[in-house]
């Protein structure tokens, strides 16, 4: 996602969300909003905005106990973990969302949670694990026939074997 269609999105949810608040909507049940700003977060790889959704996305879907948006939040909390260099709380995030979308379940998340784990395990120099979360990825969303994805998990798998 480009950085303007980000910063336009998050506008208009942000909007979303104090139209929703103005009606005297529950804050909690605005974890839609916080789930999908997360997950457009994760996308431009910016700390400050992972660590602002992450911690609403996961505020509201543990009030609410929504396993899915909890997953999300916790991938998020994954990314952001890796782009600041800590790793092992990455880990700790991603085999938990991991863990949930797998019992649903949900091919396409489990298929961008392997990409992440691939990319922690990249960050960390763990060639074969990379390749083996990147390649798993790559099957899920051959899967789906999801082509940008499965074209984003090749070239990470090509990259990965290069080295």
């Amino acid at each position: 996602m480009a950085e303007g269609e980000f910063a336009l999105m998050q506008k208009h949810l942000e909007a979303a969300l104090k139209i929703d608040l103005a009606k005297g909507t529950a804050p909690d049940s605005n974890h839609r909003y916080y789930a999908q700003l997360v997950d457009a977060a994760v996308q431009q790889r910016d700390p400050v905005l992972l660590r602002k959704y992450a911690t609403l996305a996961e505020e509201t879907a543990t009030s609410i106990d929504h396993k899915l948006h909890m997953a999300i939040a916790h991938r998020a909390w994954g990314v952001m973990h890796t782009l600041v260099g800590e790793y092992s709380q990455a880990e700790v995030r991603f085999k938990k969302a991991l863990e949930i979308f797998t019992s649903y379940p949900t091919p396409w998340q489990i298929g961008r949670t392997l990409f992440e784990m691939g990319e922690l395990a990249r960050a960390r120099n763990e060639k074969e694990q990379a390749r083996d979360h990147y390649s798993r990825a790559l099957i899920a969303f051959e899967e789906l026939k999801a082509a940008p994805y499965a074209t984003l998990a090749r070239a990470a798998l090509e990259n990965v074997s290069r080295v």
